[in-house]
């Protein structure tokens, strides 16, 4: 780990003046100091953004919730009116790493975390998301990686709470140049698909400020398939969310995780699942329909059967 200075910042503006273009923002940290013990990013100066006033809040409302991007993932699994409200976002957050971990982490970070790619974080290799000349898994290990993807690079995106965010139809509110600005989930990761060097649609400097969820959709769920129990990377995640009267759906959404270098959802699928009744024929014509087109490469095809399950048993959940 290189030497850098470290300041903390009182305000947006000061945090933004701060970074600059050689400069990180630290919250958690514990993503960025992987990152940075492992000569992956090489900032001058570390900026805590944990003292910005108003942005460690839930804040309730008819319409919209918002989470500040200061909120740690342990405070949305543990909320008792998120659970109610939004039971898929708390399950989501159960799942982020060990209780420690989720005591630190917080919701800006979770959602902006860099690659997991093992050639990515290998200090030694560069790849192409590191301006290489090549995306060694291809052609390597590649049994955590995309489905689906816009370029070569096929690292996928692994933020639960961004799938969970992605099935409500949330937005994300980042401050940049100075001023506030709205992208939904796929906006948020949409320069990942297209750019092997981007994690996300995140320019220098830009700040996560607060999530916003709107209140349109009554139900939701979150499943994803790990190797290990507890403490363990998605395989494959799952978000649904609905309303749901008289046993039929509206405004459905299905989004999966660790398949793509962004929350993957097909519009085809949700508008197939408009007035359907939650059975067995339904979840499975809407699997296929969000799964057609997918490229497995030689050790993840696993992952296509996988993510089949899941999302059955994710829109069959809303029901419970």
């Amino acid at each position: 780990m290189k030497a850098f200075e470290y300041a903390t910042a009182h305000s947006v503006n000061s945090a933004q003046e701060m970074v600059a273009d050689n400069g990180q923002y630290i919250a958690g940290g514990n993503d960025l100091l992987g990152l940075l013990k492992e000569y992956i990013v090489d900032p001058k100066i570390l900026v805590s953004v944990k003292s910005l006033p108003g942005l460690d809040r839930v804040e309730t409302g008819s319409k919209v919730w918002t989470i500040g991007t200061n909120v740690t993932v342990a405070q949305i699994e543990d909320h008792s009116a998120i659970r109610k409200t939004f039971p898929g976002l708390a399950q989501a957050a159960a799942e982020v790493g060990s209780q420690q971990i989720r005591n630190v982490a917080t919701v800006g970070g979770n959602i902006s975390q860099h690659s997991r790619c093992w050639y990515f974080r290998h200090r030694d290799v560069l790849c192409l998301k590191k301006e290489g000349d090549m995306c060694y898994a291809r052609h390597g290990e590649n049994k955590y990686h995309s489905l689906f993807t816009g370029n070569t690079c096929i690292s996928p995106v692994v933020s639960n709470l961004a799938i969970a965010f992605a099935a409500l139809d949330a937005t994300a509110v980042v401050q940049r140049a100075g001023k506030p600005v709205r992208m939904s989930m796929a906006e948020f990761y949409a320069k990942a698909f297209e750019n092997p060097t981007a994690h996300n649609s995140l320019n220098p400097g830009d700040l996560v400020l607060k999530v916003e969820i709107p209140t349109t959709r009554t139900h939701s769920a979150y499943m994803q398939t790990s190797e290990k129990h507890e403490f363990d990377w998605a395989l494959v995640s799952c978000a649904a969310a609905a309303n749901i009267t008289n046993g039929k759906l509206s405004n459905a959404r299905v989004a999966l995780g660790s398949i793509s270098p962004v929350p993957h959802q097909v519009d085809a699928a949700n508008e197939y699942l408009e007035g359907k009744t939650l059975d067995e024929a339904t979840v499975t014509h809407a699997a296929d329909m969000i799964l057609h087109g997918a490229k497995p490469h030689e050790h993840n095809g696993y992952k296509v059967p996988m993510a089949h399950a899941l999302i059955r048993r994710t829109l069959l959940k809303l029901n419970a």
